[in-house]
């Protein structure tokens, strides 16, 4: 399945990465394009078909919250 490209937003001081919601099939994809742009801290706004843990251990030094 083709996935939409991320999208990055600048507001301020902060700077946000809006991604499609990875798989576990996809997790180290998604961890590569987290280190890509600079990204330390993850905030799922759905109902995640992976495991915090699962990203804690592929991405070294990103916090993870729901």
């Amino acid at each position: 399945m083709n996935r939409p490209a991320p999208v990055e937003i600048f507001y301020e001081n902060m700077h946000f990465l809006i991604t499609h919601n990875p798989t576990n099939a996809t997790l180290n994809k998604f961890t590569e394009e987290l280190r890509k742009y600079g990204m330390t801290t993850v905030v799922r706004v759905y109902k995640a078909p992976v495991e915090k843990e699962g990203i804690h251990g592929s991405c070294a030094g990103c916090a993870c919250f729901d």
